[in-house]
């Protein structure tokens, strides 16, 4: 397995303990029942639990872009340092995403945010 598909792999790992935390703070303000349900009627998750949702979703779309980059990458067999530093650079700024987006730091959530995206995208230039 090469370095950029074990970044994915971890990226795939982070996301599942992000949605953990996530449900452990959903318990504060709904029950265990209520988050066993259809959730139709779930009340909307505010403060650090709905922020940690939102940083959930944003996530699952960051890894929808990133995991087709990688593979394009792993089938093309392009294994260069500048693919596993773009990879090692989403990988961090996904990492810091998730706790800034939960404590509220709006400018420095959207720059992290942009240097994951920018690092996605070079992966894909880098595919060509």
């Amino acid at each position: 397995m090469t370095s950029e598909l074990s970044i994915l792999a971890l990226y795939g790992f982070v996301i599942a303990i992000t949605i953990l935390i996530q449900v452990t703070a959903a318990l504060g303000q709904a029950s265990l029942l209520d988050l066993a349900r259809s959730r139709d009627d779930l009340p909307d998750l505010t403060g650090i639990a709905g922020r940690l949702l939102r940083a959930v979703n944003n996530s699952i779309v960051a890894m929808a872009l990133f995991a087709p980059a990688v593979l394009i990458l792993e089938v093309k067999g392009i294994h260069t340092a500048q693919t596993l530093l773009a990879a090692q650079v989403f990988l961090i700024a996904r990492i810091a995403y998730v706790p800034i987006y939960a404590f509220g730091i709006p400018w420095l959530r959207t720059l992290v945010w942009i240097t994951g995206f920018l690092a996605t995208l070079l992966l894909y230039w880098m595919s060509f």
